[in-house]
């Protein structure tokens, strides 16, 4: 039923044309009111975060993968305190490369060595090709306090 005008008794009858917003913005106050009445109560959760510490033994071996800013790997084996030469290595022969570094121990660690200037692809490259070969300990190097 249409919602009708007159004037006086005789007049022409004519339509409204204007919607009626007092019950949408009585909605829309409701609505307001409940969500920030529910909002305080909304509890986040909890992330339980690894905290970086110092380990209780240094390895006595890890090899360590260097990812230059030109994107060139080069590896090299740190046994005790002495550290061999970084050779040179391609993405393709990395995982060979790895497997003869460790001796055939597994339990030696493989850490990367980005420079700050490489792209982040270019490590996590790295990482997939070691994780998809099955190396176990794989861990990143980070200088501490930057």
């Amino acid at each position: 039923m249409p919602a009708v005008a007159s004037r006086g008794g005789r007049g022409r009858r004519r339509s409204m044309n204007e919607i009626n917003m007092v019950p949408f913005i009585d909605v829309m106050l409701v609505l307001l009111i409940i969500f920030m009445v529910t909002a305080p109560l909304i509890t986040t959760g909890l992330v339980d975060l690894p905290s970086v510490g110092k380990s209780q033994q240094r390895p006595s071996a890890v090899v360590e993968i260097v990812v230059g800013s030109d994107e060139t790997l080069k590896l090299r084996l740190i046994d005790g305190s002495k550290a061999g030469e970084p050779d040179a290595v391609k993405l393709p022969q990395l995982v060979e490369r790895v497997r003869e570094a460790q001796g055939g121990k597994p339990e030696v660690p493989v850490v990367i060595s980005a420079d700050r200037n490489v792209k982040y692809e270019s490590v996590v490259r790295v990482m997939d090709t070691l994780q998809r070969a099955g190396v176990q300990r794989v861990g990143l190097s980070v200088k501490q306090g930057a």
